[in-house]
């Protein structure tokens, strides 16, 4: 008996060890063949862009495809509640969005935020103020007197309701201690043109959208460490007193069957991405600022995001 329980560990131990390899060589020769790339959000958006630009440098590095495919719905939560169901063979990864992965689940998201397996965080579009060119508000000092003088005077446009765009005007109120009006669009496309409309003072948007209707906007200020290099006139939060720098966040995710080697490997890929040159300089004329938040570093900056994200969520009455 003792002698076929030590045959039997024997047998165990060998095909555990064998395993192991194939494990390891699968992961060594990782990619193999095209990886599908799901984007949780219609075409056109900035996830979407952002994967098309991802494509070409990442055959380069791995002679095979990004295949991009859209699966929207309930502002990525669709996607993000399907995420586990999909194979964990390193050949399906989800793009992620931050706020939205923390504070979907605490309004009734069908997912967890723990449920979502985050490998690499590549890049954020930093927070913006925009008015219409030709609004009587010439500097942040200006919209801010108003603020002050005229509590709920001042009308904000933005994409959604518990987004970054809700989230840094409840930041801004609170650190100004006065109060403004906010409207929530259905996208930043929706946001802007109100405020190009004159239904709103002004917008809280992105450096992207900043960029994109550059020739209609003025921008009053940026959520970043030092200024964008497309916009050098426009100072930064910091620099005019308030220690504000953040934006929306976005990374990959995989199912949360896949292997720590391919968990790794994929968020080594990402990151060897983002160090492209060409794949750079394209984002950043975009107004994306590049970061690189590997796997490793991950539970540590979900922790930082939860702490600013939480008690602004909180104050804006998005969660309880």
């Amino acid at each position: 008996m003792a002698r076929y329980g030590r045959s039997l560990l024997g047998r165990i131990s060998t095909t555990l060890a064998a395993l192991t390899l194939f494990v390891s060589a699968a992961s060594a020769d990782y990619p193999e063949r095209p990886i599908d790339y799901v984007i949780p959000f219609g075409a056109g958006g900035e996830s979407g862009i952002t994967a098309r630009l991802q494509q070409p440098v990442f055959k380069t590095i791995t002679g095979q495809d990004l295949v991009v495919k859209y699966r929207p719905g309930g502002g990525g939560a669709v996607a993000w509640s399907q995420l586990n169901a999909m194979t964990g063979d390193g050949y399906t990864i989800v793009g992620v969005n931050l706020p939205h992965i923390l504070l979907q689940p605490l309004r009734g998201a069908k997912y967890k935020t723990e449920d979502i397996t985050t490998v690499h965080i590549f890049h954020y579009t930093p927070h913006a103020i925009l008015v219409r060119k030709e609004s009587h508000y010439e500097d942040l000092e200006d919209l801010i007197e108003i603020m002050n003088a005229k509590p709920g005077k001042v009308s904000f446009s933005g994409s959604g309701r518990g987004t970054a765009n809700h989230l840094a005007k409840t930041w801004f109120d609170e650190r100004l201690q006065a109060r403004s009006a906010y409207q929530a669009h259905k996208g930043t496309a929706a946001a802007i043109t109100a405020m190009l409309q004159e239904k709103v003072d002004a917008s809280w948007a992105y450096t992207t959208a900043a960029v994109k209707y550059n020739d209609q906007i003025r921008v009053l200020a940026v959520a970043m460490e030092e200024r964008h290099p497309k916009f050098p006139d426009v100072p930064t939060f910091r620099e005019l007193g308030y220690d504000f720098v953040g934006g929306a966040y976005r990374g990959i995710a995989v199912p949360k069957s896949t292997s720590e080697a391919l968990r790794v490997k994929i968020s080594n890929l990402f990151g060897e991405i983002g160090f492209d040159p060409e794949y750079k300089k394209t984002k950043s004329e975009m107004g994306f600022v590049p970061v690189d938040v590997g796997y490793e570093k991950i539970p540590e900056f979900f922790k930082s995001r939860r702490v600013e994200y939480l008690p602004l969520a909180r104050e804006a009455g998005i969660i309880e």
